[in-house]
């Protein structure tokens, strides 16, 4: 990996990392399922416009777009809405590693090695005290709607792994076309058609254009900008070395939230984070045989290492 391509794979989990700002700022002014409806048409537009539908079974497709998508975001803006700290979401997101680990060995066969499985547990173990810290403080609902969004985002890597598109940026964007329709359904049940026309209506407020202006970050800096230089990197280099750098996403998300936000985290949570981002590296890292290999797509193992996008 040349040295342009390691800054690069930085410079992305940094990208990443300030998603998560970006969604706090987009749920300040509209409501979740509605946010997540409008970032998404505001991708799948353009893209059922200018960009070939990748040659992959509809079904696939589906699954990828209901489950990166349609899951992961409802459950995530949704326990960011009911006050899960904006930098502890970017580090439990990481559960969708070994999620996805444990779904392929089950669904795909995938062999699941003694370093993998330990990988899992410590991941596993570190989550249990960071719901357990946060149960205590009556504050355990958004985790596990947080958990929630890493499982939904597992499902998707299990459907994207099948999908073996020939692009996976394309698959990428055609993904982006599934969400809208559940999410504006469920935003009409949940939410309700006035909040959503209030939210539209006061656009033109300071408010307005602070959600405005993080919606805008969340689609053309976190998705389109990001997943293009990572889809890049992935393809030009060993997956089991590009992925590792998505563990700087919670370090970034973390760090920003407490510069920016004021988010404290407790000595605990901090502490079961170190583990649970050790346990996804090691869970997340391929058998030794095939390391220093170049695949030519993503192995199961890393598409679970993939950050928020």
């Amino acid at each position: 990996m040349t040295t342009r391509d390691r800054l690069l794979a930085m410079l992305v989990a940094m990208v990443w990392g300030l998603n998560f700002l970006a969604i706090h700022a987009t749920l300040g002014h509209f409501p979740p399922l509605f946010a997540g409806m409008l970032r998404f048409l505001v991708i799948a537009i353009p893209t059922i416009l200018f960009i070939p539908r990748p040659k992959v079974k509809a079904r696939w497709l589906i699954g990828y777009g209901l489950g990166f998508g349609t899951g992961q975001f409802a459950f995530l803006f949704i326990a960011l809405d009911n006050g899960m700290p904006t930098g502890l979401a970017s580090l439990v997101l990481q559960a969708s590693a070994p999620f996805t680990v444990l779904l392929g060995a089950f669904f795909l066969r995938e062999r699941l090695t003694p370093r993998q499985l330990a990988g899992i547990l410590a991941a596993v173990a570190g989550m249990i005290v960071i719901a357990w810290h946060r149960a205590e403080a009556a504050a355990l609902l958004p985790v596990l709607l947080t958990l929630l969004g890493a499982f939904s985002w597992a499902i998707g890597n299990i459907c994207s792994r099948q999908a073996r598109p020939e692009n996976p940026l394309h698959l990428t964007l055609w993904m982006s076309v599934v969400p809208p329709i559940p999410m504006f359904a469920l935003s009409l049940i949940f939410e309700g058609p006035r909040a959503q026309w209030e939210s539209l209506a006061t656009i033109g407020t300071a408010n307005g254009w602070i959600g405005v202006g993080g919606l805008a970050y969340v689609v053309a800096i976190g998705t389109v900008f990001g997943a293009g230089i990572w889809t890049t990197l992935m393809r030009r280099n060993p997956a089991n070395i590009v992925a590792p750098f998505s563990l700087l996403v919670p370090v970034v998300g973390m760090s920003a939230s407490f510069l920016l936000l004021g988010e404290r985290p407790a000595l605990v949570e901090i502490l079961a984070g170190v583990v649970v981002v050790g346990g996804v590296l090691v869970g997340s890292l391929p058998p030794r045989s095939s390391r220093g290999s170049a695949p030519d797509r993503p192995s199961l193992e890393t598409l679970g290492a993939r950050p928020l996008r």
